[in-house]
């Protein structure tokens, strides 16, 4: 798991009660990606991570077609956990924190549990999800009998609803309850940040987390 969730979840109560001081939310647009700029994007990399970005298109699309938006997360999940081995960010980048956008880890095969919530994320969008039901959740987790720093994807079909967990440990979409496992400490998408993942806002996650501003940034430059 990476260092900066553990980082994130030992700073997190502070960093909580300063955010919710702050007003006003960031506005973002749906991840909705332009498929021409993506394909030209991917053309700078190697075939086979040019193949991957077209498989990542055509799943989004595939999935954008289904009536149900259960079972586009089926088709998202299983995409990426199927695709993308799980690393640590300083086997792949020599790095200690990293977020990859879902062409850099496409390229890579391979990626920590931030870049497969990433790449569900924005795959979920242009497939026609709204961001306000998909959210990134910073979660305890319960791993081989020890308690570890842990990130997931979170799903709403409303507000107050309870969410599908999409997650690359476990690969079945299962609602939070049957994911006894998992403690939420927070959680955020492009439009606020959240304590647990309940329906309270706890402010702007972009002036807190300054590695998703940069991320939504450098995807936004790829195409996504």
């Amino acid at each position: 798991m990476s260092r900066f969730v553990t980082r994130a979840l030992n700073q997190v109560r502070p960093a909580l009660a300063v955010l919710a001081c702050v007003a006003g939310l960031w506005s973002a647009v749906a991840w909705a990606w332009d498929k021409d700029k993506l394909t030209e994007t991917a053309s700078r990399y190697p075939v086979k991570t040019q193949a991957a970005v077209k498989a990542m298109i055509q799943m989004a699309e595939r999935a954008a077609t289904l009536p149900d938006e259960r079972d586009r997360l089926a088709v998202v999940n299983d995409f990426f956990n199927k695709r993308v081995a799980f690393k640590d960010d300083m086997e792949v980048w020599g790095q200690i924190d990293y977020w990859a956008t879902p062409l850099e880890m496409l390229d890579k095969g391979a990626g920590d549990c931030e870049d497969y919530a990433i790449g569900k994320y924005m795959s979920l969008q242009a497939a026609g999800v709204p961001q306000a039901k998909l959210r990134m959740v910073y979660v305890r987790a319960q791993f081989q009998g020890r308690p570890q720093a842990h990130m997931v994807l979170a799903y709403y079909a409303q507000p107050e609803s309870e969410p599908l967990i999409l997650d690359n440990i476990n690969p079945e979409v299962r609602p939070a309850s049957q994911r006894p496992d998992l403690t939420p400490v927070f959680s955020f998408n492009g439009e606020g940040l959240w304590t647990g993942v309940g329906a309270t806002s706890a402010g702007n996650p972009l002036v807190r987390l300054s590695m998703w501003r940069d991320l939504l940034a450098k995807a936004k430059a790829e195409g996504f």
